[in-house]
């Protein structure tokens, strides 16, 4: 497979679940802003958009609900908004439109077009309820008519490291807020962990439990752990070790973040939560980076510009 098809899969994967993670993060943050009413607008939007990487807004700017949304949920030209993960991805899908599959383009294609329309709302709950049917359309399609090779392995795998990094933000945007920030029970069904949750716990709720299951639990695909779990397995499917005594740099991050959160008692963890959450966030990045340079070698950083909208 060619390297640009390959990276272009790989982006596929991420931003498809950019899109859905950022959806979802928004709709919890929104709806914590309306159930209390003397929470900090400014404090709650710029500890998001810091936990976002958007730290660019000086003191005297009041950030509220429309900014955010206007940064993170609106910005067709940001790939780390909404529309703008959406518009990437179906610019990476027409890049490599000879491998992925007519049903897979044309969703992508269908969602670019009706993206216009959707945009500012006048519910945004219902702008994400969208962007969230969209992507389980996708992921339904990569699953469903996607032969189980490279092809489906760098989807799956840039997937996987999005989701990782996403479900670490949307746990540290919650540690963070503490007893103002939004409940468990919500980031559950935000995640739409919840039933699974009640399921495996019988119905037992508590705090502890809920940030363990969506950390640790090896058969939920949005835990932090699971997505780990499946990125070093569509690593290992690409290429299997050949060297019993080493172990390539972009599996060796994501094992070492993996197992410090799989064979540490869950207290620990919990104790300094943010910042484990952001070792995970470093482990993706690096071997995000380490994936680049395996796979999509290239003199510069390759960004995604989209056609002139």
């Amino acid at each position: 497979m060619l390297s640009r098809i390959a990276e272009s899969l790989f982006w596929i994967g991420r931003y498809v679940e950019r899109a859905d993670d950022t959806a979802r993060l928004l709709d919890v943050h929104l709806q914590n802003l309306l159930e209390d009413p003397w929470s900090e607008e400014d404090l709650a939007c710029r500890s998001l958009l810091s936990v976002m990487d958007r730290t660019d807004f000086p003191a005297e700017v009041r950030v509220g609900r429309e900014l955010v949304l206007d940064v993170l949920a609106y910005d067709r030209r940001a790939p780390a908004s909404i529309a703008g993960a959406l518009t990437a991805a179906r610019e990476n899908a027409r890049r490599a439109r000879e491998t992925v599959s007519t049903e897979l383009w044309e969703c992508l294609n269908t969602t670019w077009n009706q993206l216009p329309a959707q945009v500012r709302p006048g519910r945004p709950h219902d702008y994400f309820t969208w962007v969230r049917e969209r992507a389980a359309i996708v992921a339904g399609l990569v699953d469903s008519v996607t032969s189980r090779d490279d092809t489906w392995q760098f989807m799956v795998l840039g997937r996987s490291l999005e989701r990782a990094d996403m479900t670490a933000r949307l746990l540290t945007t919650r540690a963070l807020a503490g007893a103002s920030g939004p409940g468990w029970t919500t980031l559950l069904r935000s995640c739409g962990a919840h039933e699974a949750y009640l399921r495996t716990y019988r119905g037992i709720a508590s705090d502890e439990r809920a940030a363990g299951f969506l950390l640790l639990d090896r058969l939920f695909p949005r835990s932090v752990v699971h997505a780990l779990g499946q990125a070093e397995a569509c690593l290992a499917a690409l290429e299997p070790v050949a060297d019993r005594s080493a172990v390539e740099d972009a599996r060796r991050h994501l094992g070492l973040a993996r197992t410090s959160l799989e064979y540490r008692p869950l207290l620990e963890v919990l104790d300094g939560l943010p910042m484990e959450m952001e070792r995970v966030q470093r482990a993706c990045s690096a071997a995000s980076d380490a994936i680049r340079g395996r796979y999509f070698p290239t003199g510069h950083l390759t960004t995604w510009v989209g056609e002139a909208l």
